[in-house]
Order: C-alpha cells, then structure tokens, then sequence
C-alpha cells in the first residue's frame, strides 16, 4: 500500500471551498475479534456550484486507514477498492448538488492510544476500547472529510459485547442485540467524535437537568468511589462558573468524564464525553497539589465545550486558541469556583516554566503560528507554547484590558460563530469590538513573535526617595548574573542590554519588600506598583529608603524572566522563603530557575538557595517544583559526575529535614513529597530497602504501589535487588500499573542481559504498548550506569528512527523524549544527535523531539562550563 499523506492547509481550504458536508451515520461492531472491527460509514454531503475547476465535474478525496476497504459506493455506484491510495479513496467526476457515499471496512485497533484503543487490564482480564480521534485519527475509525472545518453532524450506533457500556457524544441507549445508539450531535468537527465501549463503573448523577457521570474501568472501582464526590463538586461547580461568565448555555445533552486507560494526553475535549487518563483516579496516596491538578484540567477542559466544541478552529495554526483559552480558563475557574484557590502559583512554578523552556529553543513558534502547512507540522505545536505561553498572554489580555471587556468580546465571538468555524482574526475583532484598547496590535505584539523578554532592574536612591529603572528587552540579549561583591557601576549586566531591545507591552506589578522589624528572617511588603511597560525601559520613582527586595512581575500577570539587582539578590539568599505570598516566591524561585538555565547562576547556588529555604516552604507546589529541577537537572545534567554525590547527599539532607519537620502528621502532602524525593535521590540502599522490607516508613505513611514501586525502581538502578523480587512485587500488584512498574524496573537493572532484554522491547519488536514503551525507557538510562549502556548511545538514533517511522507519531514523541540519552552531557553525543538531523531523515515527530533533547544537551555543556 502507499504511504499515508498528510492534509496540507491548501488541499483543506479547496475542499472546503467545495463541499458542504451534512450527515455522517457510523456503525461500529467491537464483536469481530482482538485485532479489527468493523466500521460502515454513511456521509451526505453536497458539491458547491461553480467550483472554479472549469468543467462541469470536480475531484475530491475521503480519508481512511483500514485494515481492509470492503466496498465503497458513490451514489449508489461502486468505487474501486483498488484505488485507496495509501490514506486517501479518490471521488472523481463529482457533479454540483447532493452526494451520498457508502464506506464498510475492517479497522485496525490500536496499541498506541491513537485511533480506537484495545485494552485488556491485567487485573481482571476485563477488555475496554475508547476512541482518541484528534487531529487527523479518525480514518483509523470511519471514513472522513477529516479537517476540523467541514463540520457535520453525526448518528453512530455501536455493537458490542454483553455486559458492555457504550458511551459517546450524546446519550446512548441499549436497543437490544448488543446495539447501542447515540443521540444525534450537532455540527461538530470530525476529530472530536468519542466513543468509549466496555464494562464500566459508572457513578451518576444530573445537574442542572442534565445527566453527569464519571466512568472507569471495573479494577478502578473503588478509588473512583473514594473520589467521586470531590470530581462530581468540581465538575458542578465549573458548570456552574461557566454558566456565570458565558451567556450561550452548554451547548450538548450530557456530561460524561471517562478515565480511560493508556491515555497519551491528559484529557480530550470530546462533546459530552470528555475523555481523561486514568491516573487521575489516585490508586496511592497524592498531594492538594495533584488533586489540583485534577480539578484544573476538569475546567480546562470544560471550557473547551465553548471554545473548541462549539466554536472550532477552522484550521490548525490555530490550535492555541483551543488550549491558551482553555488553559487560563481552566487555571482561573478552578481557582474561582473551587476550594483549590492557589491554582497560579503551581502554574507560575512548574507549568510556565515548560513555556519558557520551549520559547527558548530552536523549535519555537509564534503563539499563533502564520504558517502551519500540514497536519504533521500541526501536531507539533501540542507543547508549552500553545498551553503554558498561551495562557500566560491571555492572563496578560485579561490584566491589560479588564475581565469585564475580556469576557464581552468573549460572549460575542461564541454568539458570531456557534457551531462553526473560526480563525484568530475572527477572535480579535470579537474581543476589539468590546474595548476602545487597540486589541489588533496587542495581538501582533505577544502572538505572533517568538521568544521571552526579559526585564532587568537597575535601583537607585536619589534625595530621599528609591526609585527603578526597568530595562526590558527581546529574548536576543544576553545577561550575566550580578556579582555582589562589585559595586552598582561595575555590574556585568548593566552594559549587556540590547538597548530598544524590548519587544512587547507589559503591564506589571512590582513589589518593594523589607525586612521585618521583628523577625529578621521574614520579608513585609511595603508597596505594589502596578505600570504599563510599552517601550525599552521606564524608571518608576518613589518615596523612602531602598527597599531590602524588589521583584518585576510580582503577582506573575506576565510572561517574561526577569532578574534582580544585587542587594536583592543578597535578600534572596538570606530571606526567600521570608517572602509572604507563595506567588511571589514563586516568581523568584523561576527567576533562578531561569538564571540556572542560562548559565548566569552556579547550579550549586540553587542546591544551596534549595538546602536553605525549602525547610521552610509551605507550598507544596513550590516545594515539588523545586525539588524535581534540582534532581532532574541540576544533579542528574548541570553538574559533572564528579560533583553528582554531593549533589544526591544534600538532596538526601533536604528530604530527610523535610521528614523530620512534618513528623507530627500536619502537613502529610509535604512529608510524601520528601519521601519520593529521598527515594530518588537515594544513593545507597539501606534506608529505602528497610523501609520496603517493613511496608512503610518510619512515623508513617504505609507504603502504597506507587510507593514500593518507586522504592523498587530506584532498587534497581542501585543493583539492590533483582528479577525475583521484581516478579514478587509484580504477583502482590498485577495492575496496569504494576505492570508498567515492573518493566521500569527490570530496565533498569544495572545487567548487560536486562539492558539487551529493554532495548529489544522497545525497538525491536512492537509489543509494547504505549505506556509500556514509556516505563520501559524511563528505566533503561541511569546516570549511576553510564559505563553499561555507553554503546546504546549510537544505537539510540539509528534504532529510533526507524521505530517511529515503523509505529507512528505516539511512539516516535515517547522515543524522543524518554527513550533519549540525557545523561550522557558531552560533546560526541552532542555530534552524534546532530548527525541524526542531518542525515537520516526522522519522521515530524522524533525530529521536533530530537532538536528538543539536543538543544536541552547543548545548554547543559554549557551550564557545566559557564
């Protein structure tokens, strides 16, 4: 068969040009066996007059990827099975008016979670299938117009085995013989069709006159139950928050939440059956800050029933629209509407930070990109840019311009567009016809230019009164860390400043700390000065003595780095965690972050920052966004192997304060955090192997599975306990998750034959599911085994091209992104990565990933060597 083709944007604006697509019926059978099931596709559609082809007749193609094409009719005419070329069955010599095309074929299930997933959990056996049809999956499903702009609405009836549940758009009901039908939707686009089908648990309930229900596997049953008020009270309490802001009502019948298995995304807006990955129903112990998370993405994607569902993208340069709305939609409601109200500050410490990363490498894009000439080069947009830098511009429009006008121009786009398509010149003029602010150049400014600016301050007292120069500058500058021991005009950063350098408008607020007069290691705020930056620079003057800390960006409205001048910068270092709002601390601990990351600020003085003032953290976001950089980057890539064990002991140090502190059970988010730390940072076994011997740890908590997997895990990488005990642990877990542990483990068992064993899993053969595939690259490179698996390093690139050419755009991101080196930071896997971009050609997805990961490689020999 030929290769698959992808859609350009030209060939989807022609065919939208000439159809007009009305129907779809879709019947699926899910009774045909573990491998295929059946799929027959009816659509009507109609043939626009004068088509500009200059002939009576015009061309067109549907898309499918079955597993066999049965037969086809058009009009009531057969087609030639034969003449599916690769993805695409031509439709020749179409005559103006209305058409009818007949589609019945085999379709392949899927082991990656793109198209219709099959899963069988390992815990009962019991078998469950769901649809994942973003973006261009859903001729792995039925046959389709398959671009977001032909929206049609849809009849799907569903067989399936006895004892199923069928869930879908609208609501189903069970006509007999295994047949399940679905209420007609209205105009949706093709990609967020759902079907989820099989034994499921069910929870329900009705609000507002609607149905609610939340569903998952059967071996879930109990934790869903556990959980069910809490996911039930915020999914109302959203709805309800939603219904305040916007005046067009919910636009569908029901509201279905189905955790299902294997889940590549964390959740998909799917009408009426939003679809979540099932680690959201907590089998172990969590934190506040994962079941804020939770409750986060419910509202995010809650959103997207009015923006994404109900008014859609036409085309999918417009992707952020989709998830920056949803994303600040989901950050500000939850916050609002639900007992979760510090959402910003997790925002501001670990989701922002995976915008600036991204804005910072060579794969960035504007926001709104100009150019997106395909579908392959769409999926690449999924990343921090379109979430996190996204929802960051829009809480800046939202600062800039008022909620108020924000939510009017809102309410007017989904009036001028429900249930159809939309672009960003269509949102723009939506939201300017709700202000006099010039909206149109706002938009040019922060959506369609790349990179972070970064503001810098320079402070001064002048007859009684402290004043601060802001330098603000595009992402090009360069910038080096001030040096507390020079005195203000010898500062290295004071000549470094691309003068006119700044990019885009900002409106800030700057705090101005002191030290408490009764408390030395507590910070008071003395003022907040809120101002437009609209320029290169702005000096803000006020009364009184300097103050002992200012901070640019305090309250975090904006996105941009920002730095501090040096006699903050000593504050920081004695007093940052004296600082009273935990948003606060968390533009300063990004703002290290960030000086870390560019080579400004020793990795040490951020383990040091980190030793000093976690102890005292009471944010648990805060503390888990601190800790994981500091292992994860610092430990395992900034600092050489040489300086590794001292990094893991102060990390161990830490944790086991953190331990200490919370001994008396108040704060069991904060202990649990530490303990997961001090597990993966362990470098000797004996602590972590006594505390799985007893089954918990000292003054609590008990070990849970996820616990005694991480503990087993890091075990492993230790070469502290072996095969047997894997299989013992796996016999006492035989979940889907434990499964997922086991292969983690047994990768990462320091043993030439388990390494042999992991690498042929993954890139030999195609057994392995998608979260398989994961685990078992999260476990097979360990810093502590460089030597072993230094010859799997040239592998990796030869291997990886060719199994995410051979699996597809899922597992080419997972081989990317887990399966890469990261720790081997030099300069011949540099050349070697490189070598792979050049010459061997990677399909879209593992080369986005790969200029990621090489970029990532490149600033870290640089960190090592500024």
């Amino acid at each position: 068969m030929a290769s698959m083709s992808v859609l350009t944007r030209d060939e989807a604006q022609t065919r939208a040009r000439l159809l007009d697509v009305h129907h779809y019926s879709v019947d699926l059978d899910l009774t045909r066996g573990d491998d295929t099931f059946d799929s027959r596709t009816v659509i009507r559609f109609t043939v626009r007059t004068g088509t500009g082809t200059g002939t009576d007749t015009t061309d067109t193609f549907v898309e499918l990827k079955p597993a066999e094409l049965r037969s086809a009719t058009l009009d009531g005419q057969p087609l030639d099975p034969h003449s599916l070329s690769g993805n695409r069955l031509p439709l020749k010599n179409l005559t103006a008016g209305e058409h009818e095309l007949r589609v019945d074929t085999a379709m392949r299930y899927s082991r990656t979670g793109e198209g219709m997933h099959r899963f069988t959990d390992p815990s009962d056996g019991e078998t469950y299938v769901y649809t994942q049809l973003f973006l261009d999956d859903v001729q792995r499903v039925f046959a389709a117009f398959d671009q977001p702009d032909l929206k049609a609405v849809f009849d799907l009836s569903v067989t399936a085995p006895d004892g199923w549940t069928v869930l879908a758009n609208g609501i189903t009901e069970h006509t007999g013989d295994g047949v399940w039908k679905a209420a007609t939707t209205p105009p949706i686009s093709t990609y967020l069709v759902a079907v989820a089908a099989g034994p499921w648990h069910s929870v329900r309930t009705e609000h507002r006159g609607l149905p609610f229900a939340i569903h998952c596997r059967r071996s879930l049953a109990p934790h869903l139950d556990a959980d069910a008020d809490e996911i039930l009270d915020v999914t109302r309490a959203c709805f309800d928050r939603y219904h305040e802001k916007f005046e067009q009502p919910y636009p569908f019948d029901s509201y279905d939440q189905a955790f299902v298995p294997e889940f590549n995304a964390g959740a998909m807006e799917n009408p009426g059956l939003v679809t979540f990955r099932d680690e959201f129903v907590y089998r172990s112990a969590v934190t506040e800050t994962e079941r804020q998370t939770r409750a986060m993405v419910i509202a995010h994607e809650m959103a997207h029933m009015w923006f994404g569902d109900l008014v859609t993208l036409k085309w999918w340069d417009d992707i952020w629209l989709n998830e920056s709305f949803a994303e600040y939609m989901g950050y500000q409601t939850a916050a609002e509407a639900t007992r979760f109200t510090n959402t910003w500050t997790e925002f501001g410490v670990s989701r922002k930070s995976w915008g600036y990363d991204a804005d910072q490498r060579p794969s960035t894009h504007p926001v709104a990109p100009e150019a997106v000439d395909d579908t392959a080069s769409a999926l690449l947009n999924f990343d921090g840019i379109s979430y996190a830098k996204g929802a960051s511009a829009l809480r800046q429009l939202v600062a800039w311009l008022g909620e108020k006008d924000f939510l009017a121009g809102i309410n007017t786009h989904f009036e001028r567009h429900k249930f159809a398509n939309a672009s960003l010149a269509d949102f723009v003029d939506s939201l300017a016809s709700a202000t006099d602010r010039d909206v149109h150049a706002w938009a040019d400014a922060w959506l369609r230019t790349t990179g972070v600016d970064t503001l810098v301050p320079d402070l001064s007292v002048e007859n009684g009164h402290w004043g601060v120069h802001i330098s603000h500058r595009g992402s090009s500058g360069t910038w080096s860390a001030p040096d507390p021991t020079k005195d203000r005009k010898g500062l290295r950063h004071a000549g470094s400043l691309q003068p006119g350098g700044g990019t885009r408008p900002h409106r800030i607020t700057i705090g101005a700390y002191d030290h408490d007069l009764h408390d030395a290691g507590r910070l008071t705020l003395r003022q907040r000065l809120d101002t437009d930056l609209a320029g290169k620079n702005i000096l803000l003057a006020t009364a009184g003595t300097q103050p002992a800390l200012v901070v640019l960006n305090d309250g975090d409205l904006t996105y941009a780095k920002i730095r501090f001048d040096p006699d903050s910068f000593r504050t920081i270092r004695a007093s940052l965690s004296g600082l009273p709002d935990p948003l606060t601390r968390a533009v300063v601990w990004n703002a290290l972050r960030d000086a870390v990351r560019d080579g400004d600020l020793p990795a040490t003085t951020y383990l040091d920052l980190a030793r000093t003032h976690l102890p005292h953290e009471t944010d648990l976001a805060l503390s888990e966004a601190v800790l994981a950089f500091a292992r994860t980057h610092i430990a395992d890539r900034y600092l050489t192997p040489d300086q590794r064990p001292t990094a893991l002991a102060t990390l161990t140090d830490l944790c086991r304060d953190l331990i200490r502190r919370t001994e008396d059970g108040d704060n069991p988010g904060l202990r649990l955090i530490a303990v997961r730390h001090l597990i993966d940072v362990a470098a000797h076994p004996d602590t972590i192997a006594a505390w799985l011997a007893d089954g918990m740890v000292p003054g609590g908590p008990e070990l849970d599975p996820e616990l005694r997997w991480r503990i087993l895990a890091r075990l492993a990488v230790l070469g502290a306990t072996d095969e047997s005990a894997i299989a013992a642990e796996l016999h006492r877990d035989p979940s889907a998750t434990g499964q997922e542990g086991a292969a983690r483990c047994r990768a990462a068992l320091p043993d030439p034959d388990a390494k042999h064993a992991a690498w042929q899993a993954m890139f030999a053969s195609d057994d392995l599911s998608n979260y398989l595939f994961t685990a078992t690259a999260q476990g097979f490179w360990q810093p502590e085994q460089a030597d072993l698996v230094q010859d799997y390093v040239p592998r990796f690139y030869e291997d990886a091209v060719t199994v995410a050419a051979r699996r597809g755009p899922a597992i080419a991101r997972a081989a990317g992104h887990w399966g890469f080196p990261a720790h081997a930071v030099d300069t011949d896997h540099l050349r070697l990565g490189q070598a792979c971009l050049r010459d061997a050609d990677p399909v879209p997805a593992l080369r986005r990933t790969l200029v990621d990961q090489l970029d990532d490689l490149a600033r870290a020999l640089r960190v090592r060597t500024a």
